[in-house]
């Protein structure tokens, strides 16, 4: 029976695939890049299996190592899980907290978690920017900031606000191109789309009746600022969330429509993973952006008065 597989093996493994370089997942482990091949190299031979093809560009998981991956990913996080649950009986927000938000967050958001890292000077955040959907689960986060309805399996949503969806232009464009007075019309109209997930390019809205309407973008982006700014400046019709318009409709710069056809609600949420039990770093930060939504959302409010 062959010696079993130490946790530091398990540990170099996961990090080298993560870190799709044995020289940055020995800088992120802090030893030697010798060390984290060594370690490679014992695993395989208790293993019995290659996990890994590397040549001098690249790293490659073989079939056995994808599986291999994906359980042991699965133990170090219990290992991680059981490590906390005896920390937790001192109440102290301590450890790793790994946060996932999209980019271009408001200067209120980032002093709300400049204040929060403060008062947890044990605990080490870090805040990864992207629009697209980070695999919450097996990605290595504890919580992201998403703006979804749809959540993948094994994962709880704590809901912070929901956010109308419009279809808006500016007056210069409908001047241009007509305004659009039923869903049909739209087709012939310039669209500004995102991206689902932050990853594909959409092709169709959302009808408030039910069901979806195929239209024809001429700008995809995944940053809703970049769209809103397009639309404001004349290049089309956007879906955007009221939150983000809403001072630009005060203004005139742009103009719903089809108000009553076209739309949907989005769903703004703090979403982690199901577990036996919350660790109390995730719990603090799930409090935190709770506590700063309502107030940020009532200064936008007196803003807009």
């Amino acid at each position: 029976m062959s010696d079993p597989v130490e946790t530091s093996e398990l540990v170099a493994f996961t990090k080298t695939v993560d870190a799709k370089s044995l020289s940055r997942a020995a800088a992120e482990l802090g030893v030697p890049r010798a060390t984290v091949s060594r370690r490679l190299a014992r695993l395989e031979e208790r293993l019995g299996a290659r996990l890994l093809r590397r040549t001098t560009r690249s790293l490659v998981l073989t079939d056995v190592g994808e599986v291999f991956y994906r359980q042991a990913s699965i133990a170090l996080e219990a290992v991680r899980f059981a490590e906390q649950s005896v920390r937790m009986s001192d109440d102290v927000v301590r450890g790793d907290l790994r946060i996932s938000v999209p980019p271009m967050m408001n200067p209120s958001f980032h002093a709300m978690l400049c204040e929060f890292a403060a008062r947890y000077p044990a605990l080490r955040v870090h805040v990864h920017t992207s629009n697209q959907h980070v695999d919450v689960l097996n990605g290595g986060y504890d919580v992201a900031l998403r703006a979804s309805s749809q959540l993948q399996p094994g994962l709880i949503a704590r809901t912070l606000f929901r956010d109308p969806m419009m279809a808006v232009a500016a007056p210069t464009y409908l001047a241009a191109r007509g305004t659009p007075c039923t869903e049909g019309d739209l087709r012939t109209h310039r669209c500004l789309l995102g991206f689902a997930r932050g990853e594909l390019p959409l092709s169709h809205w959302p009808l408030i009746s039910g069901g979806k309407l195929h239209v024809e973008g001429t700008l995809f982006s995944n940053d809703i600022a970049l769209l809103c700014e397009a639309a404001v400046s004349g290049l089309g019709i956007a879906l955007l969330p009221h939150n983000l318009v809403s001072p630009h409709l005060k203004s005139g710069a742009l103009v719903q429509v089809l108000p009553g056809v076209v739309g949907a609600e989005m769903q703004i949420a703090l979403v982690y993973a199901e577990r036996a039990f919350m660790p109390p770093q995730v719990r603090a930060f799930i409090e935190a952006v709770a506590d700063w939504v309502p107030r940020e959302l009532a200064a936008k409010q007196r803003a807009n008065v």
